[in-house]
């Protein structure tokens, strides 16, 4: 395996250091759950997403709120997933 394939692209890096997981785990479930009492606005606007009734921009921005930092975790996991494949293994020669 040649020395540039084994290091992962720079921006992932970079991606990596800025959305730090103790950040973006709290921060996901407390947008994603949020409101706690009632049905949480996450799930309610992807059922109306799903059903095609989201269609006011008060509800596109909602998903948006309450959806992004779950997105932004996803991203954070994609781009550790792919440092981890385009690690060489420690037991090769």
């Amino acid at each position: 395996m040649q020395a540039s394939e084994a290091t992962p692209p720079l921006f992932l890096n970079g991606l990596r250091k800025a959305l730090p997981y103790r950040y973006l785990l709290p921060l996901a479930a407390v947008m994603g759950l949020a409101p706690f009492r009632t049905q949480p606005h996450l799930i309610e606007k992807l059922t109306m997403l799903f059903d095609g009734t989201l269609s006011r921009p008060s509800d596109i921005f909602d998903l948006v709120l309450h959806g992004g930092p779950l997105g932004f975790l996803l991203i954070r996991v994609g781009a550790d997933v792919v440092v981890r494949m385009n690690k060489p293994e420690s037991g090769t020669t």
